[in-house]
């Protein structure tokens, strides 16, 4: 007896040492595919440049489903990591706003929003007011999270918040106007991601003045109109210079309602081929796509239901580059082919790529909405639809150029009909604008967490295995540890038996 209370008195003494430094030495394993608890280079330069200290006060409710209430863990233990590696410049506290009305005003007043979740009590779903928010303070300036998004990447948003406070001047980065590009408001996604960390302003380009020294990266995207060669020459001054930029382009567009396909003539692929990077009038048409909604008369009635259209290509398949990786799934109506055709005095790197069963069509081409299509329609595979261009001018400035063969992407369109894009939609062309513009390293932190796994897109024999793998292992486990501990109690009973046992 006095045996196993000095056994129970040392282990909990171990407990006890083994938390208190734990708090001074913090660590974890982190087995997540894309090292999601991993704190990036990126961010341990931000948090040890730190000169002034960064307040952080956490909005979180309490008593939430365990799903959503690990958000709230998680976010606590980046806290504690970003505490010890800023040398005490990230100070935090964690507030229930739901404990009374003052707290619930000043988290309302702060900027951070409640969303209502459905909580399970004694059997019946109710609804709850829940803060998952977060307000960061530095000096006189601030920054608001006003809702963490369970599964968003949490380090994009503290490193890139926390950026934001102690970036003095942000470079400025140009979209050009003048041949029917869309303008800032109908990008509104990409404008959000890029206002982090640069000032984005619209710009016309003029024949005869150079575009001013202040824009480090230019973007163009979807140009409808024939832009001038004067306008071009100055382009080409430039990259001369050491710009970068950015193309978006529709070398082809799709009218669903006329059902028809026609090529683009811009003259700016002309000036790309120039560089030796060539965007072909072709649709590209894959069996990995997005779905259009057609009309179909069933009887008495028609119905609305979603048909699989090729000319919408899901991208999948993505270069390890600062631009690409991490990215999932991005969606590029009406893409065309990009190629390069150049020399070795510059280097091309592809980043996107079709899946293993496309295809590319000339145009024109007419919509068949009800084609079945086959394997046949699909004999071309890995396709490139993305990629980067780099080369040394004459006067040794090294310039890039990023071409993405589809130039509505990223494009919300018109505030009255606009669309909600997908993350990675996004996320490729920030990252495009920040692989260009900027070396903080950053960029990579954005896709961390995002995932792109539709059950949909599984095949039959998959979701049957995974659907009784999941029923079945449990059961395996038990009963293989059942068969375990019995095996070992017959051993004991054998050893019991024998004369000699003692």
């Amino acid at each position: 007896m006095k045996k196993t209370t000095v056994t129970i008195i040392l282990l909990a003494g171990i407990i006890i040492i083994i938390n208190l430094i734990s708090r001074q030495l913090f660590f974890r394993f982190d087995l997540t595919e894309d090292k999601q608890y991993t704190l990036s280079k990126a961010t341990k330069n931000i948090l040890r440049s730190l000169d002034e200290p960064v307040t952080v006060k956490a909005y979180f409710s309490e008593d939430l489903p365990p799903n959503i209430s690990k958000t709230r863990k998680d976010f606590e233990d980046f806290l504690i990591e970003y505490n010890r590696l800023s040398n005490g410049n990230v100070v935090y506290e964690f507030i229930n706003p739901n404990e009374d009305d003052e707290k619930e005003q000043e988290a309302l007043k702060a900027g951070v929003q409640p969303v209502m979740i459905n909580v399970r009590d004694k059997d019946q779903v109710k609804q709850q007011k829940a803060f998952l928010g977060a307000v960061l303070e530095l000096g006189e300036q601030r920054e608001v999270i006003p809702f963490i998004q369970p599964g968003a990447p949490l380090e994009y948003a503290m490193s890139t918040s926390i950026k934001k406070m102690t970036v003095i001047d942000k470079p400025s980065i140009g979209l050009i106007q003048g041949h029917g590009e869309p303008s800032l408001g109908e990008m509104y996604q990409v404008q959000a991601g890029l206002n982090v960390l640069y000032d984005v302003e619209p710009y016309t380009i003029q024949d005869t003045t150079p575009i001013p020294e202040r824009f480090r990266t230019l973007a163009i995207v979807r140009p409808t109109d024939s832009i001038p060669p004067g306008q071009l020459a100055q382009l080409d001054a430039f990259l001369e210079r050491g710009g970068n930029l950015f193309v978006a382009l529709n070398r082809v567009e799709g009218d669903l309602q006329n059902a028809m396909g026609t090529a683009v003539n811009t003259g700016l692929e002309t000036w790309l081929a120039s560089k030796g990077i060539i965007v072909d009038d072709y649709f590209i048409v894959d069996s990995k796509c997005g779905a259009v909604t057609v009309q179909q008369q069933q009887g008495f009635f028609r119905i609305a239901s979603k048909v699989k259209f090729p000319f919408l290509p899901i991208i999948s398949i993505f270069a390890d580059h600062p631009i690409s990786k991490g990215l999932e799934a991005v969606v590029l109506p009406f893409a065309s082919p990009v190629r390069f055709s150049g020399d070795t005095s510059a280097t091309f790197t592809s980043l996107a790529f079709t899946s293993g069963k496309s295809g590319a069509l000339k145009a024109p081409q007419y919509f068949d909405i009800q084609k079945q299509w086959t394997d046949n329609d699909f004999p071309l595979q890995n396709q490139v639809v993305a990629g980067v261009l780099e080369k040394t001018g004459q006067n040794g400035q090294t310039w890039r150029l990023c071409v993405v063969g589809d130039g509505d992407f990223a494009v919300n369109g018109p505030r009255e009909q606009s669309q909600q894009l997908q993350d990675d939609n996004v996320n490729l062309m920030v990252n495009a604008i920040d692989w260009l513009s900027d070396d903080t390293g950053l960029i990579e932190l954005r896709t961390k967490g995002i995932q792109y796994r539709p059950l949909d897109e599984l095949d039959e024999g998959t979701k049957s295995f995974l659907k009784y793998l999941n029923f079945l292992l449990p059961i395996i486990l038990l009963a293989g540890y059942g068969v375990v501990r019995s095996q070992i109690n017959r051993n004991k009973r054998i050893r019991r038996m024998q004369e000699n046992y003692e």
